[in-house]
């Protein structure tokens, strides 16, 4: 996967590379797809949610300029498995998802991976985490029509925040927005379709 699907496309992060190559993808996904873990595509989680195909992983942990020991704020926790990865890196990960099956199934999957620095709620992620902000890095896995007013405000000053933004459901651009002396600038950085941002400053 690491050499014929993300090299290949342009990740050249070694630590990203390592990172995605350690984390064992085909238990983030059903049982029934593990065959299909490792090949670059999206695959169902139930619920209506998706875990990204390997590559979009790679691209967003790269794009979002990690380092080890970071303070990062994920909204969208899903499967774990962007989760993981940042663990990985050597991040404090904050990770907010708001469905009850995914969030207990999650919780308990990296519980029993073993992964540390991992610190999950159940709630409406565009609300953030406040209690535990400010964040060097946000990194949102699901599109809403515009950037949660209360991620900006937990982004800390020179941190950066990647997230999908559009008009319409399913159909963003990907935003790179980094904070420097209070003022946010955003970076427009292509075409995404992610899963739905619900909450109250999403759909």
């Amino acid at each position: 996967m690491v050499r014929e699907q993300l090299e290949a496309r342009g990740i050249s992060n070694p630590a990203v590379l390592s990172a995605m190559a350690a984390v064992p993808r085909h238990l983030f996904v059903q049982e029934a797809l593990r065959a299909q873990a490792y090949e670059d595509t999206p695959l169902p989680i139930g619920h209506g949610q998706t875990i990204s195909q390997p590559y979009i992983v790679a691209l967003m942990t790269e794009l979002l300029e990690v380092r080890r020991g970071m303070r990062v704020l994920e909204i969208g926790t899903g499967s774990g498995y962007q989760a993981a990865v940042l663990a990985t890196l050597g991040c404090t990960v904050f990770t907010v998802e708001r469905l009850r099956e995914l969030y207990q199934s999650t919780r308990t999957l990296l519980r029993q991976l073993g992964l540390r620095g991992i610190h999950m709620q159940r709630h409406d992620g565009t609300l953030g985490m406040p209690d535990a902000a400010p964040f060097e890095r946000i990194i949102v896995t699901a599109g809403g029509p515009e950037i949660p007013r209360p991620l900006v405000e937990q982004l800390d000053e020179g941190g950066i925040m990647l997230i999908p933004v559009g008009t319409r459901p399913r159909t963003q651009r990907l935003l790179r927005l980094r904070k420097e002396h209070g003022n946010v600038r955003s970076e427009d950085l292509g075409s995404v379709i992610f899963v739905d941002l619900v909450g109250d400053h999403g759909w």
